[in-house]
Formats: structure tokens, sequence, C-alpha cells
């Protein structure tokens, strides 16, 4: 009896250690096990380069959102990504969403910037102003086979 009891008390403890360690796998990866209130926008860009879903959206340097979900669009050749945008967080009908870098080589993210109109977005519109994720690889050979033509 003694012997079922201590094993049932590994086992349950073994569960416990194994579900906090998800958890905590999870929560330091970006993921989240409830949606936090807010509202969905639509963006799209020609290029998001190394953008993913759960990739946090800014503005002025403040988390205020996460990417929800990518789609490519076969029509246009671009990328649709759904943004979360946290409660009480308004963004302009004129606002910019762009593709971003943390620091030289960190992950990708969407920087929002205010726009001028006083006109907000709501729940399921499209931000219309983007600027696409820029390829470090590309300038590159922009640059090296532009001065070689010279």
């Amino acid at each position: 009896m003694k012997r079922l009891n201590l094993q049932l008390l590994t086992g349950i403890f073994v569960m416990l250690g194994l579900a906090a360690f998800s958890y905590q796998a999870v929560t330091i990866g970006g993921g989240n096990f409830r949606q936090q209130p807010g509202y969905t926008l639509m963006a799209r860009f020609d290029n998001i380069s190394g953008l993913r879903p759960g990739g946090i959206i800014e503005a002025a340097g403040v988390r205020v959102g996460t990417v929800s979900k990518i789609e490519f669009d076969p029509d246009n050749y671009q990328a649709i990504v759904t943004l979360r945008i946290n409660e009480g967080v308004p963004v302009q009908e004129d606002a910019i969403a762009a593709v971003r870098t943390q620091g030289i080589i960190g992950e990708k993210y969407i920087k929002l910037t205010a726009g001028g109109f006083p006109d907000l977005l709501s729940d399921g519109m499209q931000i219309t102003e983007t600027e696409s994720a820029v390829s470090l690889e590309e300038l590159v050979s922009k640059y090296i086979f532009s001065g070689s033509s010279e």
C-alpha cells in the first residue's frame, strides 16, 4: 500500500513538473494561453521575410499586440498579415505598419507609426500604408553589382 502511494505521488509530481515546463516553454516562446481583449486588423506586404505568427507589434517602443496569422495571396503575390491589437490602443486610418528587425540579426516584428487622421480603424479593417521587410542580401547584391558596372 505504501509503495502504491509513493508511486502515485511520484507520478503526480512528474505530471505537475511537465505541465509547468510546458507552460514556461510556451510563455517564453511568446505564446499565450488566453487571448487578450482587443481587435483584429489586416495588412498586406510585398515581403515579410522572417516574420512569424506570434511576433510582436510595437508602437513607440511599447508592445501593443501580436501577429496572429500570416497568409499568402497568390493573386497579388503578397503576404496578408492578421494583427491582433490590444484593447485601448487606437490605430489611425493612415497609420503605417512596417516590418522591422530587432537589432542587426534579431527577430522580425511589426512597427506601427501613428498617422495624422482623426479617424480610427476598427475590427476587421485594413492598414493600407505598409513598408515591407528590407532584405540585407538584396541590399548587398545591389551595392556590389552597381559598383562593378562603372
